[in-house]
Parts: structure tokens; C-alpha cells; sequence
């Protein structure tokens, strides 16, 4: 009965993702400003300390053997290591690391922070090469999600490795609607608040520029399914500020969307809302990316994929989309559809290996050559 229940942590600022119970003990993870923490408490609340960790990590742990545990971290500029803990001492050895070859000596992360539109403020990953110079002159690659409650924690990217290494800057920005930062941040991006997504990544943008990152001739942007919606939402609302864009497997005509009943996840009408519901209507019609092509813009560089396997989100809408755009834009950059019959929308997109390293050297290959990193481009 509910009379009989007992508080044992209480309710604080950071967002508590879970916990272990080890040899007595709660171990409590924790989403600090995007970053994990893990806390000790008694099985009766007390604070009982916090795991030792690096900055900017995501992390996980469990226990093991007799006073032993198993740490696991990984970041942007950290392939996932698992550490085997002791749990008196807290000091720890590596038993499980990537074979990624990637030295992160020489390349600095920082989390900055930006405003949004109304005046939110939201962090940013931020990661290049040591003593590069704010000149706006460095190559630029964006990245977002903003969704579904989905926090978008550090992790290693391989993508974002090859980025670094090639001397470019590689940022992520952290948007309403994820769940970084509790359920009230996922409910300020969805349904009819869908557009401060698009005001915090367009805002994120903005700070690159502003703060001598980057300009919009190198900057580039980068999404995939729900991150492909939030792409193409900024490069047609604010097509000036971008250079490349990297759309995948996207929703893009959210107008429609409650009428592709085949391959589609329906479900995500209760975030995205409902075009057949008159109270939602406007609010999607204002930012649904299809309907905001307009004839005669200079858009950016644009390279959409998609498959026929995709079973999330309908093909049919990359396909339109780039006919659009071709139609549409007047800048003379390439508008591009890579297609793969095969092609789908889960983990690897359903691809075997060899498919997928070409599909990661096809797409940096564009954006390294927009964002004229070595590679010539046309102006």
C-alpha cells in the first residue's frame, strides 16, 4: 500500500537514470549537465560518496566478484573502456578496451553553453585540435538529435574521429525535447513546441559562428531520422547559415505523415502530433521541412540517403525531397540522394560492415569536399 512506502532518494536537480544495488550499497547514475555521475548512498539514503570519473563521460557500472566492480566509461574523445574497480580503494584496472586506433593527445572537449530563442539556455559539445585559431575560418560539423525523450550522451563516434583527425571541429548541441534534462525538457520539444528544437540547434549554430568557430560557408549539419527532420528544419528555414547538409533516412513531410500508414512508425504521431487534427495542423505545416521549400533560394549542399528497408520512417519522403530541392534551389551546390535498396533504418542500417565503411566514406567524403577540407569543391 502506498502508506507504507518509503522515500530512499530523494528527488534532486539531476536526472537519476537508474541504479545497482552492490554489496550493500545504491549505486545511483546520474545525468549531470549531460554527463554522467555515479553517487554511493546507504540502503536508507544516507550519502555514502561518488565514483571517481573523468569529465564529459557517459558511464555505467555493476558489480562483480567480492568487493570488485565493473566501470564502464566512454566519450567523444574515449573508445569504451571497462574497468575492473575495487570498491574499498576505488582504484581500477583496465580489463576490456576498443582496438579503435584513435590518440586522443592533442584534441581538447569543452561543454559550452548558448541561448536559444526564448532565451533558454542549452550546452554544446565542443571538440577540435589543440590551439586552433577562432579566425571562422575551421571546418564545422554539427550534430543533433531533440526527440523522443532520447538523451544524447557523450560517446565515441569513429565519424566524428576521422572529422577531428582531418582538423576540423566537431560539435554536438543538446536540444529540447531529448531527455537530458528531465520530462518537462522533452514536453518544451514536442507536439506544438516541436519548433524550439529547430530555434535551439539553429541558436547552437549561431554560437559557432559568433564565437569565431567557424562561417557559414564551412559550416556543416548533420542528422539521421528524427535528426534528419531537425537538418532539413534548419537548412530550410535559415539556408544561409549552412554550407552542407548530411540528411539521413529523415522525416521530412510532416504534413502527411499520419497518411504513410505502411513502413512508418505511427506511434511517433504522439510526438510529432497529428496534421489531421486542426489544433495541430499549423503548428506542423509551419516547420514540416517539404512544405517549406520555396522556388528560387540558394540552399546549401544537400546529400539525403534512405532504402527501402526503412520501416520507420517512409522512404518516399527522401525521394520527394530531393526532387524538390533540385527543382527548388538556385545556389548551384549539389542536391544528391544516395539510395540503397536494401538499405534500412536500424542499428547499421541494416548493412553489413563493409557496406557501412563505405557509406561513412561516401558521406564524409561530401562533407569534407563542401567544407573544403582538402578536397576540391566548386564554388
Amino acid at each position: 500500500e502506498r502508506e507504507h512506502w518509503k522515500e530512499i532518494l530523494s528527488e534532486s536537480e539531476d536526472l537519476l537514470e537508474g541504479f545497482v544495488f552492490i554489496e550493500g550499497r545504491i549505486y545511483a547514475s546520474y545525468l549531470h549537465d549531460v554527463s554522467n555521475r555515479i553517487r554511493l548512498f546507504e540502503l536508507d539514503g544516507t550519502t555514502a560518496g561518488e565514483v571517481d570519473m573523468p569529465e564529459y563521460v557517459s558511464a555505467s557500472i555493476r558489480g562483480e566478484e567480492e568487493g570488485k566492480a565493473r566501470l564502464t566509461l566512454s566519450g567523444y574523445l574515449m573508445p569504451s573502456t571497462a574497468y575492473e574497480m575495487d570498491l574499498d580503494s576505488g582504484q581500477r584496472e583496465v580489463i576490456d578496451e576498443s582496438e579503435i586506433p584513435f590518440n586522443r593527445a592533442g584534441f581538447v572537449i569543452e561543454q559550452v553553453w548558448y541561448r536559444s530563442k526564448d532565451g533558454t539556455r542549452a550546452p554544446m559539445y565542443v571538440m577540435h585540435k589543440e590551439g586552433i585559431a577562432l579566425d571562422g575560418n575551421n571546418p564545422t560539423l554539427l550534430n543533433g538529435y531533440g526527440g523522443f525523450n532520447s538523451a544524447i550522451k557523450p560517446g565515441f563516434s569513429t565519424t566524428a574521429a576521422v572529422w577531428l583527425e582531418m582538423g576540423g571541429v566537431y560539435a554536438v548541441a543538446t536540444l529540447r525535447g531529448g531527455g537530458e534534462f528531465g520530462e518537462t525538457w522533452h514536453q518544451d520539444g514536442m507536439l506544438e513546441n516541436k519548433q524550439n528544437v529547430f530555434d535551439d540547434f539553429i541558436a547552437a549554430s549561431e554560437w559557432l559562428i559568433d564565437n569565431g568557430y567557424t562561417k557559414p560557408e564551412r559550416l556543416g549539419i548533420t542528422g539521421g531520422s528524427n535528426g534528419g527532420l531537425l537538418v532539413a528544419s534548419a537548412f530550410t528555414q535559415r539556408p544561409d547559415l549552412y554550407r552542407a547538409v548530411l540528411c539521413t533516412y529523415p522525416d521530412l513531410d510532416m504534413v502527411r505523415f499520419n497518411t504513410f500508414t505502411e513502413t512508418n512508425n505511427m506511434p511517433a504521431l504522439l510526438e510529432y502530433g497529428d496534421a489531421s487534427d486542426p489544433k495541430q495542423f499549423e503548428a506542423i505545416r509551419q516547420y514540416s521541412p517539404y512544405q517549406a521549400v520555396r522556388d528560387g533560394v540558394r540552399y546549401p549542399a544537400v546529400m539525403l540517403t534512405t532504402g527501402d528497408n526503412d520501416t520507420r520512417v517512409p522512404p518516399l519522403q527522401a525521394r520527394r525531397m530531393t526532387a524538390r530541392l533540385q527543382a527548388a534551389s538556385k545556389s548551384g551546390l549539389p542536391v544528391i540522394l544516395y539510395y540503397d535498396t536494401k538499405g534500412g533504418h536500424a542499428a547499421g542500417r541494416g548493412r553489413p560492415m563493409s557496406l557501412r565503411v563505405e557509406d561513412s566514406a561516401r558521406e564524409l567524403t561530401f562533407l569534407m569536399q563542401q567544407l573544403g577540407m582538402g578536397l576540391e569543391r566548386s564554388d
